[in-house]
């Protein structure tokens, strides 16, 4: 069951700058979801009740604030985007990212290292709950500094990964493959899909069978807007409609249309903009961490040829199109150049100091580059919503991209963990073949009622993807030993 569009709304007589109240009204929308999944007891009695006065967020607009389903605040005083931040800290998908591997995979403790020349010091790298953490804390001060409301932004980045499904991007392709007869699979719009009808949280009757309804957390129109990246469905990149990259799929259109109402067409809010850089700065810095920790990265290989060639070649490639390897080598130069870089390490107490000032110290480069580019662009004052651009110069992004490269060359590109790769390939595979053949059999109860109330057979595929998405690595393994053992 798709969700429907809100009634048109009526002007706010509260609001002083005229902008209408687009929640009010919208209350029994069938609006985020299919079957009652038997919580008929939340957030239903308190429909309709008064919200908060929306104006106590400085910068934002009485209509940033409103809900799809308007509700009461259980303890007044807390402004709109502290309830926000606090739904997805608390969420089930949000610490399911717990168990999803960021880059580096944890080691046995038996594990020599790559190829016996170094130990594996760390056997506890980053995942991506522990990312979407520190990039949630590079976003509130960044975005702090330019005037967002710091909750909001913290909100977003909480929020960046939070559709990932098991095993990453490489799960990410293969699920793609399998939903492809629904519309196919993006981790961004998968993460929509969660905080606006999958993850628990509200329920709300259907205006035409007055069955409960999920509304997911019921974010405000801001909070949701701010964590959208890829603000277009489907092939509608504004400038690649080739680019896989999308925010939404077909039957979440109605909430993505009602949240993004007024806005800019392809147009990315200020807040998305921080959370994006920050998303960039702490993976980028991190994922170079993790894998000097893992011994998988010898500092002074940075300095040799061809090995400076091959980062420049991935970073042009992938993460600067366009790059030349002069600029890219200036770029990798400066950083080599600065006193705290780390130039060695070998795992004792004062390596892992300097490693850890190294790191401090990337963060803070990216952020006060940005933070002052943005400024001299467009001078003091608070910036939110679409009222300026996000400005990092040219240097900086390609500093962050050879970054990027070092952990794609020196990491992801490891020949034990192609092997890796090709085995998770085979895992969600054959998986989404098993729960094809034999579902309902297999879904949890959420999605086995997502499956019962799907009306299509593109609906029944959408909830099988919807399971295998919210796995984690190991109950993904787990599930495909259960059903294919």
């Amino acid at each position: 069951m798709s969700p429907s569009a809100p009634p048109e709304p009526e002007p706010d007589p509260a609001d002083p700058a005229g902008v209408p109240s687009t929640g009010a009204a919208s209350t029994g929308a069938a609006s985020t979801g299919a079957a009652s999944t038997g919580a008929a007891s939340i957030g239903a009695a308190s429909i309709g009740a008064p919200e908060a006065d929306p104006r106590r967020v400085p910068g934002y607009a009485a209509a940033d604030l409103e809900r799809w389903a308007p509700e009461p605040d259980k303890r007044p005083g807390r402004t709109a985007f502290q309830r926000d931040r606090a739904r997805v800290l608390h969420s089930a998908a949000l610490r399911r990212l717990a168990g999803k591997t960021q880059v580096v995979p944890a080691a046995p403790a038996a594990d020599p290292g790559p190829a016996g020349r170094a130990p594996a010091f760390d056997a506890t790298p980053r995942t991506r709950l522990t990312h979407s953490l520190e990039c949630a804390q590079v976003g509130r001060e960044l975005g702090a500094a330019l005037g967002c409301d710091p909750d909001l932004v913290e909100m977003a980045c909480l929020a960046h990964d939070i559709g990932h499904p098991p095993f990453g991007h490489n799960g990410e392709r293969v699920l793609n493959e399998i939903a492809e007869p629904c519309g196919g699979f993006e981790g961004n719009a998968q993460s929509l899909r969660l905080l606006a009808r999958l993850e628990p949280k509200r329920f709300v009757p259907d205006r035409v069978t007055g069955e409960l309804v999920s509304v997911g957390l019921n974010l405000t129109r801001a909070a949701l807007d701010a964590a959208t990246k890829y603000p277009w469905p489907r092939g509608g990149h504004p400038h690649g409609p080739r680019s896989p990259k999308f925010g939404v799929y077909e039957d979440d259109v109605p909430i993505f249309e009602w949240y993004r109402q007024g806005a800019p067409e392809g147009r990315t809010t200020f807040e998305a903009q921080v959370m994006d850089w920050s998303d960039d700065v702490a993976y980028s810095v991190h994922d170079v961490e993790d894998g000097l920790h893992a011994g998988h990265l010898n500092p002074a290989s940075l300095l040799a040829e061809p090995e400076r060639r091959e980062v420049f070649a991935v970073a042009a490639d992938r993460y600067a199109p366009g790059a030349e390897p002069d600029e890219l080598a200036e770029a990798l130069d400066r950083l080599l150049g600065q006193e705290w870089w780390p130039h060695g390490y070998d795992g004792s107490s004062v390596a892992q100091a300097r490693l850890k000032d190294a790191t401090s110290q990337l963060i803070g480069r990216f952020c006060l580059a940005a933070e002052g580019a943005t400024r001299a662009a467009y001078g003091t004052g608070r910036f939110t919503r679409y009222h300026a651009e996000l400005v990092v110069p040219r240097a900086t992004r390609l500093e962050c991209a050879v970054l990027k490269a070092v952990a794609d060359r020196y990491v992801i590109q490891r020949a034990d963990q192609e092997l890796v790769r090709a085995d998770q390939r085979v895992v969600i595979g054959e998986l989404g073949e098993a729960l094809i053949a034999r579902a309902p059999d297999g879904l949890d109860p959420q999605f086995r009622a997502l499956f019962d109330a799907a009306g299509d057979d593109r609906g029944r595929l959408r909830a099988i993807v919807d399971q295998i998405a919210s796995l984690t690595d190991t109950s993904a393994r787990g599930l495909h030993a259960r059903l294919t053992g």
